[in-house]
């Protein structure tokens, strides 16, 4: 018995949890800040997943209807505007659905994902709704998923930007 008692690690009195993910955010926060001012270099491109339901987010009405609960959206070619409001501690950027130009705006608390493919980067976080409070491990935040820990009831919601990008002429 004592044996067991050595080996795990006594429960924390400080919220070290909140802490990482608060700095992990700033993460973000910086990629949005220097991809809007610089925009994206080589193949670099960002899945940011985030509660649709979250006080705060804006999106057009027939998204909210179809992705009620979570959605991903792909910044990669065809967006305009990204910037961080620190007043609002949100997300700002332009993106076109079925022809219509839209202004996404995306509370930071409302992320549950931030990756970067290109490189393999991925963050996932806990939304913090208001009446939610997020019980996380440091663990649980900075590891990735494997493919198998992935599948789960709800399947993430991907909207597809493909049908809206320009396509160039192949280079001979």
């Amino acid at each position: 018995m004592e044996d067991d008692q050595e080996q795990q690690p006594p429960e924390s009195l400080l919220p070290y949890a909140d802490w990482i993910e608060a700095a992990l955010r700033q993460v973000v926060v910086r990629a949005i800040e220097h991809v809007g001012a610089e925009g994206l270099p080589g193949d670099h491109h960002f899945y940011l997943t985030f509660r649709t339901d979250h006080p705060g987010v804006t999106i057009p009405p027939h998204l909210r209807a179809q992705y009620p609960r979570e959605m991903t959206i792909v910044l990669q070619h065809r967006f305009w505007d990204m910037k961080y409001v620190p007043d609002t501690q949100a997300i700002n950027v332009g993106l076109s659905f079925g022809g219509v130009g839209s202004t996404l705006v995306i509370p930071l608390d409302a992320l549950t994902v931030f990756a970067d493919p290109y490189v393999g980067h991925v963050m996932r976080f806990h939304a913090k709704m208001p009446d939610e409070q997020p019980a996380a491990s440091a663990a649980e935040i900075a590891a990735p998923e494997t493919p198998e820990e992935e599948k789960t009831d709800v399947a993430p919601q991907v909207v597809s930007l493909d049908a809206f990008r320009r396509r160039s002429p192949p280079k001979n």
